[in-house]
């Protein structure tokens, strides 16, 4: 590709980068504060929860800019993608990644709403969670397996941009559009020996 597209690049790149920073970030150093300061389980996820609830707008818009950069960039890459062997795989297995990251990025948020009610000292919170009993032991547990599954993923993302980034160079796109044409069209390209036999 001859264009340049800095500004859908960088919303892409720069995004998924605050993404996988912040949900590292929350489980190493927020939660890991959390249980050190705490002392009960009530004001551990009383903290947590502070910390998660003042991240969480940051974070949703650094997922909606990701995402309308990544969809910038999967159509100015669109020749690409229908051209050049393996770019359509890997752009699949991107966008397969990106759902599963989503959704475990909702779900985390999900848990971590319904703790915080339950933890929380605010009468209002207090008669909403009793409206809404959950088994907090459980959702614990399941907020720490959702806590490491998204910077996983999202590392997963990452890992797949950079072999975007390595199938955009010029060698690769030449061998990738050869191979792709092989495939299509393998009954126009005879082998070396039968044109051998032919002259």
């Amino acid at each position: 590709m001859s264009g340049r597209n800095t500004t859908l690049r960088s919303l892409h790149d720069v995004c998924l980068a605050a993404w996988f920073g912040g949900s590292l970030m929350g489980a190493v150093g927020l939660n890991g504060a959390a249980q050190d300061e705490g002392g009960t389980w009530a004001t551990t996820a009383r903290i947590a929860s502070s910390g998660w609830a003042k991240w969480t707008p940051v974070n949703a818009a650094a997922i909606a800019a990701h995402l309308f950069g990544s969809g910038g960039m999967l159509a100015v890459n669109a020749p690409r993608v229908a051209t050049q062997q393996g770019v359509a795989a890997s752009t699949l297995a991107k966008t397969v990644l990106t759902g599963a990251a989503l959704a475990a990025t909702a779900y985390s948020r999900v848990l971590g709403k319904k703790i915080e009610l339950a933890a929380s000292s605010d009468p209002e919170d207090a008669a909403k969670a009793a409206k809404h009993p959950i088994d907090t032991d459980k959702a614990q547990r399941q907020l720490a397996c959702m806590q490491w599954a998204v910077p996983a993923l999202t590392g997963g993302l990452l890992i797949l941009n950079a072999l975007h980034g390595e199938q955009q160079r010029p060698a690769e796109q030449a061998h990738g559009m050869w191979q792709r044409a092989r495939s299509l069209t393998p009954a126009m390209m005879p082998s070396f020996p039968d044109w051998h036999l032919t002259h």
